[in-house]
């Protein structure tokens, strides 16, 4: 049995890293439409080389942070319900609003997207019309346009779910056969942490990423992404509840931010000192700065949120309701506002700053409506009642029950 005392059922640190990971996301999709040399759905004039650094900083664990916590969510919500009563709710809770996002948020980004590119003619009925008839498009019209149809942003959902209903047919074992490796890895400490976990994703990008390449979103053929995210997301169902794990994530704090900037440092180094073909000791070596940095920064984010962030905010009950619907719209707002306000030449930084701030205005204005209508509100994955307040008189809306991250 840990020495350490039980974490609270109430986890304030992951809900708060949570609306902070996914308001990271959003200020990163607005600047994907500034940064250069960076492919995109729409892109403005005004391109900037110095935005590189910062978003490769965050690039490496972004997304793997997202479904690291998606992974601490389901841990507090598998011994609640029965395994198929969990996997319906789950279902429900990501698959309406992946449907009504890619039938109503997500096709202005596809229009605006071809008429980009120069794919289509302006007008955006007609641009419906053939979108919901599934008709071919010109080559590279949008993303997604081989298909006909597509989810962008959203991809997010059924990969998710995937791995949701993966892990859920996975708990007999891991409660049976597979316990004693799952309490072995919870045990896991000092360097032993750091290292570890990183030797699987090692290996993908060994064996997987030469045949799949890189993250495609193409649900069918990422086998790459698949491992690697199924791995964090996993990785995050391990972490769970468990006080000791957590507590040495929160004392190797200081350690993994020394080595944060270290490892960084040299994924840098490594990316602009390696000729166009590296020999097989090179790659190796890439190899190895490129899962260690990314882990090193997931430990680094996830101890100093623990040691900072766990306790009870006055925003994040709403905020944490907030989350769903932001994820949802935002990204359409930000290629709609971009591309109208790009054919403005309002300059290098009005134009940046009114893109984030429409962005902002127009996820807050659709939540606060989201909010009053009911009927749109599992559209978005926002329970009609908000749960009722813990023993504290506090919204115990936690990552126990949380969404899209859970």
């Amino acid at each position: 049995m840990s020495t350490h005392a039980a974490l609270p059922s109430r986890r304030h640190d992951i809900d708060a890293l949570r609306v902070l990971a996914f308001g990271l996301l959003i200020l990163y999709h607005v600047a994907m439409f500034y940064v250069a040399d960076w492919g995109w759905h729409v892109k403005s004039a005004y391109l900037s080389e110095t935005l590189q650094l910062p978003m490769m900083l965050v690039n490496q664990w972004r997304m793997p942070l997202i479904f690291l916590l998606s992974g601490v969510a389901i841990s507090f919500v598998v011994g609640k319900y029965r395994r198929g009563e969990l996997a319906w709710r789950r279902i429900s809770r990501l698959l309406l609003p992946l449907a009504f996002g890619m039938a109503v948020v997500i096709p202005p980004q596809a229009y605006y997207q071809a008429l980009a590119n120069g794919a289509i003619e302006p007008g955006y009925g007609q641009f419906l019309w053939r979108y919901f008839s599934f008709q071919g498009w010109p080559p590279g019209a949008f993303d997604g346009s081989d298909i006909g149809i597509t989810w962008n942003h959203l991809w997010y959902l059924p990969y998710l779910l995937a791995y949701t209903l993966v892990l859920i047919a996975l708990l007999p074992l891991l409660r049976g056969p597979g316990a004693r490796l799952v309490t072995r890895a919870r045990s896991l400490r000092g360097i032993w942490l750091i290292v570890l976990p990183t030797l699987p994703l090692m290996l993908y990008g060994l064996t997987l990423f030469p045949l799949f390449g890189g993250v495609s979103h193409n649900f069918y053929s990422d086998g790459y992404a698949h491992a690697l995210y199924f791995s964090f997301f996993f990785y995050g169902f391990v972490l769970g509840k468990d006080p000791g794990i957590w507590a040495e994530i929160a004392r190797l704090r200081w350690v993994t931010l020394v080595l944060g900037v270290i490892s960084f440092v040299s994924f840098m180094g490594i990316n602009a000192i390696l000729p166009d073909s590296p020999s097989p000791a090179q790659s190796a070596l890439q190899l190895v700065v490129i899962y260690l940095n990314r882990w090193i920064w997931l430990l680094l984010v996830l101890g100093w949120a623990h040691h900072a962030l766990n306790r009870p905010f006055r925003w994040l009950p709403q905020a944490n309701r907030a989350v769903y619907p932001w994820y949802v719209l935002h990204q359409s707002i930000t290629v709609v506002v971009g591309y109208e306000l790009g054919r403005l030449s309002l300059g290098p930084v009005i134009e940046p700053t009114l893109v984030l701030g429409l962005t902002v205005l127009g996820c807050a204005l659709g939540y606060a409506l989201i909010a009053r209508v009911r009927w749109l509100q599992p559209l978005f994955g926002v329970d009609a009642v908000p749960t009722a307040p813990d023993r504290d008189g506090r919204d115990a809306s936690s990552a126990r029950e949380a969404l899209p991250a859970g």
